[in-house]
């Protein structure tokens, strides 16, 4: 009960909190914007030949205001926009007009959560054991060269580094395609070809991910472990006998994964950003081409269901890993 009334509440208090401040960002920033949905389609309609009469005009207005739910006040908009929220109806698209929103999302998500879940499985994993071992081993080379190599990696953007392995490894040496999720006309299926075909295009968006991911929970972990080994426990243990192996796992990599925890649940919105810039540049069949293309064609509908997805996804992770991090470290029970 004490965890439940100290902890558990006030926890799921300020998530709900930031998700609503977020989603209702979201909601008001576009509205900011000089780019309006509705005059961007008249003028559209009209640079297509189409001649309309003020009637027809007015009539199209309407029609489009309520489509996108621009009808009325901002506050009445808003009210709309939370309840067609909670039915998880965000209107239907400009981008590709008269497709639900919620559709495209349906297609695009899988492909994100698959390539995000994964690259961060690995890039955490990775990283982190590959740098604890370097920090502990800090004066061989080969943990050395390991450092040099993230030193530079590191503070490159997700999109140089992007762009600079689809220039070497799609263009001139051509291992892999140049864009997209599957070869064109490929139909979805559960079957090896199908997985196998994924696989390769998802191979070097991943790599990208991964290997800037894990730079950075790499050269982290080795400072934490740097640290931890100059400890006092650690260096009775030594002085104890205590085979090697078991001091760098139960004491040394066990004690200085906790901040990187706490890490992961601090840079999970960092991470989602980075793949969505990673899908656009690979022209990936994710969220992050979808918002792109929403953001270039000024698609209101499509924005707001994007980056209210995202919030919900993002903010719901940090609050598992919180409520998971007991788990971890046994000296903390929320008491």
């Amino acid at each position: 009960m004490t965890f439940i009334r100290r902890y558990l509440i006030p926890r799921l208090i300020q998530y709900v909190l930031v998700t609503f401040l977020g989603i209702t960002a979201v909601f008001f920033i576009p509205r900011f914007l000089p780019n309006d949905p509705i005059v961007r389609t008249i003028t559209a309609i009209q640079s297509r030949g189409a001649t309309l009469d003020p009637a027809t005009i007015d009539e199209t207005v309407t029609n489009l205001k309520r489509m996108y739910g621009l009808e009325g006040s901002w506050l009445e908009q808003y009210g709309n926009f939370w309840l067609r929220l909670f039915r998880a109806d965000f209107g239907v698209s400009f981008f590709q007009f008269p497709t639900p929103v919620s559709k495209l999302i349906g297609i695009a998500l899988p492909w994100t959560a698959g390539l995000l879940l994964t690259t961060t499985f690995l890039n955490w994993t990775l990283g982190n054991i590959i740098g604890g071992l370097a920090g502990y081993y800090s004066r061989n080379r080969w943990s050395r060269a390991l450092d040099a190599v993230a030193m530079v990696i590191r503070p490159l953007p997700y999109y140089i580094f992007a762009f600079a392995l689809l220039l070497l490894l799609a263009y001139w040496v051509r291992w892999f395609p140049v864009s997209g999720g599957t070869a064109i006309g490929r139909k979805v299926a559960f079957n090896w070809p199908f997985i196998k075909d994924v696989l390769w295009h998802s191979f070097l968006p991943a790599l990208s991910l991964t290997i800037l991911g894990g730079a950075v929970n790499f050269q982290t972990m080795k400072l934490i472990v740097q640290n931890v080994n100059a400890e006092n426990y650690v260096q009775y243990a030594k002085l104890g006998g205590i085979n090697e192996s078991r001091i760098v796992s139960k004491y040394v990599i066990r004690n200085a994964i906790l901040p990187q925890i706490t890490n992961l649940a601090l840079a999970l919105g960092q991470i989602f950003s980075g793949a969505l810039i990673t899908e656009i540049v690979f022209s990936y069949p994710g969220l992050g081409t979808l918002l792109y293309n929403a953001i270039v064609t000024g698609d209101y509908n499509l924005i707001m269901g994007i980056t209210t997805i995202s919030i919900v996804a993002i903010t719901t992770a940090i609050l598992v890993v919180d409520l998971l991090y007991p788990f971890w470290d046994p000296r903390i029970r929320y008491m």
